[in-house]
């Protein structure tokens, strides 16, 4: 009779501990709410090293959500992104801006297939140029991570016309309001005298069914919002913003607004998309950048 009292005490404390959540840690994450946030697995021992550097968000994981890292001999990391397996569309991309790899060496990427499939991506997972969901829809292929932000060298802007760095775009906004946002962070903010380094993450929304607009008829999702979260690093320090922008397709040119105006602080932007930026800052550095956002900090008046 004893040994049955304790095996019902055993099974009783076991279940106690998988409803609280498991260990201490994971209550007191629990608890503290926001300033903690969600326990950061980007720093785990057991991932890959480039998790930890500042660009990245908090990864989803997961096998239907495998990172992909490029790289070039040349400059190492080139750009990172996260890929939904089931949706066949990346979460996000994100990479650094410095001084080094903001030199012209090379022109635009122009070969067949324009647009390859990405070859650390399993063919099943994605889409490849004989399946390409783009073509003839009335949507543009539009970059991620922008061509125009690695000219460096000849494999790091190929890399960016796979595949998997597109979303669906209309042209007016395509070639409009986003192209004016991304000349914003690689043209005005890429800049010696205004940075020694830009961490910078990009995407649309695919996670929430009220941020998608629908499918292109060959099957790609089309986000309703696009976003770019800048980090800045200086000798003042850290600072930090947003854009925001419904992916309009009434057809008309935006890239006349005032950027000002799509300006959002990152705080702002994690309670939009549900996703933790520049998690891999020192908890204390990250809550005062991503609750403070000054436009004229960044050069709006």
């Amino acid at each position: 009779m004893r040994k049955v009292i304790e095996t019902i005490i055993l099974v009783c404390l076991t279940l106690l501990t998988i409803g609280c959540g498991g260990t201490e840690a994971d209550e007191r994450a629990a608890n503290e709410g926001r300033d903690e946030k969600v326990r950061n697995d980007n720093k785990n021992p057991s991932t890959r090293k480039e998790y930890s550097r500042l660009e990245f968000p908090r990864i989803k994981g997961g096998d239907n959500n495998p990172v992909i890292v490029h790289s070039t001999s040349d400059y190492g990391v080139n750009y990172s992104l996260e890929w939904d397996v089931a949706k066949k569309s990346q979460r996000w991309a994100c990479y650094q801006m410095y001084e080094s790899n903001s030199v012209t060496n090379t022109s635009r990427y122009y070969g067949n297939p324009q647009y390859p499939a990405d070859p650390d991506l399993p063919t099943a997972y994605g889409w490849t140029p004989d399946n390409d969901p783009y073509y003839g829809t009335g949507y543009d292929h539009g970059h991620i991570v922008a061509s125009a932000e690695r000219l460096c060298s000849a494999d790091a802007n190929y890399q960016t016309f796979f595949l998997t760095n597109m979303q669906p775009m209309k042209n007016a906004f395509n070639s409009g309001l986003w192209a004016k946002m991304e000349q914003q962070v690689w043209k005005t903010w890429n800049r010696l005298s205004f940075r020694d380094t830009l961490y910078v993450c990009k995407g649309g929304t695919i996670d929430h069914p009220d941020q998608i607009i629908g499918y292109t008829k060959k099957g790609a999702l089309i986000p309703k919002y696009f976003f770019i979260a800048v980090l800045c690093k200086n000798k003042q320090g850290y600072k930090a913003m947003a854009f925001w922008v419904e992916h309009l397709l009434d057809g008309v040119d935006h890239s006349n607004d005032n950027l000002k105006d799509y300006m959002i602080s990152i705080d702002q932007l994690e309670e939009l998309t549900g996703i933790d930026f520049f998690c891999n800052l020192p908890d204390d550095e990250e809550r005062r950048v991503e609750d403070n956002m000054s436009p004229a900090v960044w050069g709006f008046k």
